[in-house]
């Protein structure tokens, strides 16, 4: 687990999908946290939790890995010489839309695309003459075209990780395929990826963490599909017990508590072992800090995120423990509190 989870006091001219910009945060985890916020006028006072505490996904942790359901990517960044303690950068993405092809898997980027065109695939282009506004068969680049000014290309056919003109679009189901980027983060990511990374995409709709072995911890986003194998009650306990059988590690778990979070779900590492307060007291804890940023604005390629920058928008990478030697094929997580 990386970064911990905080809270801000909303000012009267900024909606929540502001301060989910602001905190690298998508529309699915801001408007998740704040159940009964509205996401458009919060108003003046509110009290808005700020998810910026995350479970990684699940190992191996190498170049980018997407849980489509969290709609998070992860770029875990090679090892060197300059850089030898394992880090991690996190930015939301959007999605490809229910009934469109799910782009799960592995593959690799395969180019670096700059000012990119959008040849519109036949199947869009009739999708959108029947809802009465067609697209040309290519999007030249500029403020209009949906893939933004920066585009990673993969090895699966006209999928890319890219920009957007559409930024409020980030955490949401907006794609036809394709992973969608706020524009600052799109910047720092092109520059840390090089041709070659892989890019492992998976569907995980729980993910389960611990901090320094004494808590775990589980998060449930929404399933890609309403009838999701793995999206239950079930779901959530064999995410823990494969968890415990990686790890090795045993927790006494709170059932009933899990039973809550996989009905629910919220975008927050909820405590998940005996003995542990509840989410809902922890964050009722927190100091409140007011929000003094104004809003964005329309114009998604040109706005800059208000000082200080948003925390990808600085490139600065957590801190990743490296795995200690084991014949486990998925080793212990080890993950320092340092956001």
């Amino acid at each position: 687990m990386v970064g911990h989870v905080r809270v801000v006091i909303a000012r009267n001219d900024v909606t929540l999908l502001d301060i989910a910009r602001h905190y690298d945060l998508g529309y699915n985890e801001i408007v998740g946290a704040n159940p009964g916020v509205d996401p458009w006028l919060p108003g003046a006072g509110a009290r808005v939790v700020v998810p910026t505490e995350f479970i990684l996904p699940p190992r191996p942790w190498k170049g980018i890995v997407i849980d489509a359901p969290e709609r998070r990517l992860f770029y875990f960044p090679p090892v060197t010489a300059r850089h030898p303690t394992p880090r991690v950068y996190t930015f939301p993405v959007g999605i490809f839309q229910p009934g469109f092809p799910d782009p799960l898997g592995m593959t690799r980027i395969v180019a670096k695309r700059r000012m990119p065109r959008w040849v519109v695939p036949a199947d869009i282009r009739a999708q959108a003459a029947a809802q009465g506004d067609p697209l040309p068969a290519v999007v030249p680049p500029g403020p209009q075209n949906p893939m933004g000014e920066l585009a990673l290309e993969t090895g699966f056919p006209e999928i890319y990780i890219h920009g957007t003109s559409r930024p409020w679009g980030v955490g949401m189901r907006p794609s036809h395929g394709c992973f969608h980027l706020y524009p600052e983060d799109a910047v720092t990511l092109f520059r840390l990826v090089r041709v070659g990374t892989p890019v492992r995409i998976i569907d995980r709709p729980f993910l389960v963490g611990q901090r320094n072995g004494l808590r775990l911890y589980l998060e449930r986003f929404a399933p890609l599909k309403v009838y999701h194998p793995h999206g239950d009650a079930d779901g959530a306990a064999r995410a823990i017990a494969r968890y415990m059988g990686a790890t090795q590690q045993r927790w006494r778990i709170d059932w009933a508590r899990v039973r809550r979070v996989a009905a629910a779900g919220e975008p927050i590492p909820t405590p998940a072992s005996r003995g542990s307060a509840p989410l809902g007291r922890l964050l009722a804890a927190l100091p409140a800090h007011a929000y003094r940023y104004r809003p964005y604005g329309t114009d998604a390629n040109d706005a800059a995120p208000p000082p200080p920058l948003a925390l990808a928008a600085l490139a600065v990478a957590v801190a990743v423990a490296p795995a200690p030697v084991t014949t486990d094929p998925a080793p212990p997580v080890r993950i320092p509190h340092i956001w």
